[in-house]
């Protein structure tokens, strides 16, 4: 009696691979290692933004300064601007408004009228004189330039002549005083803006070396060597 051969072992399905899995639809049973995997792509870095250049303004006119010298072109001053006829007074009376105004002073500071012999206090008087006559311009023009003007170019002169620019702040407060009751209000405003502007120049310059005025007896002790 012969042996019949033992039948052959049913073969294992070929498992599917990936590309047929994801051919077929079907999702593939085992997942790819990582390495595998396809790469995330990654955005490339921002560029930065160029800067914009500025828009272009338009040029702004600036306005002509108001303090230029008359021989840079500015204007000369208009004499029928301000107040003529006060002017005209003030020149008319400026001999009496002169003595007044240095008994003023005199009155107002005692020491003035030690300081100076009667040759020094007529003096005095004829400068008050001019001062009248510069204010005079000033209130005619309505500007205050002439006398502020006046007030920077005396101060050598009254250094040589050993008068101290205190002594002609005195003066002009003592004008001051004098001649306002006699004008209008916006006369006596443009009057008392000009010798403002004249007191403010020799207060200043009174305050540098050499002027005529008094010292602090204590101060000048103790710098008397330098």
């Amino acid at each position: 009696m012969t042996e019949s051969a033992p039948a052959p072992a049913p073969k294992r399905a070929a498992k599917p691979s990936a590309k047929a899995s994801a051919a077929a639809g079907q999702p593939d049973a085992k997942p790819s290692s990582p390495a595998a995997r396809p790469a995330a792509k990654v955005p490339a870095a921002a560029k930065p933004a160029r800067p914009r250049k500025p828009a272009r303004q338009a040029a702004v006119a600036v306005p002509e300064p108001t303090h230029r010298h008359p021989s840079l072109g500015l204007a000369p001053l208009d004499g029928n601007a301000g107040f003529p006829a006060a002017a005209t007074a003030l020149r008319r009376d400026r001999a009496a408004i002169a003595a007044d105004a240095l008994v003023t002073a005199v009155a107002a500071d005692p020491g003035l009228q030690l300081r100076f012999d009667d040759g020094g206090l007529r003096r005095l008087l004829l400068d008050a004189e001019v001062l009248i006559d510069r204010l005079a311009m000033c209130v005619a023009a309505n500007d205050s330039r002439p006398m502020a003007e006046y007030a920077e170019w005396i101060g050598p002169i009254f250094r040589r002549r050993r008068v101290s620019l205190l002594d002609v702040v005195a003066l002009c407060e003592g004008i001051r005083e004098i001649a306002t009751p006699t004008l209008g209000h916006d006369e006596a405003e443009a009057l008392g803006r000009a010798i403002d502007a004249g007191v403010a120049v020799l207060r200043k310059n009174g305050r540098l070396a050499g002027d005529g005025h008094r010292r602090n007896a204590l101060l000048q002790w103790l710098y008397r060597g330098v």
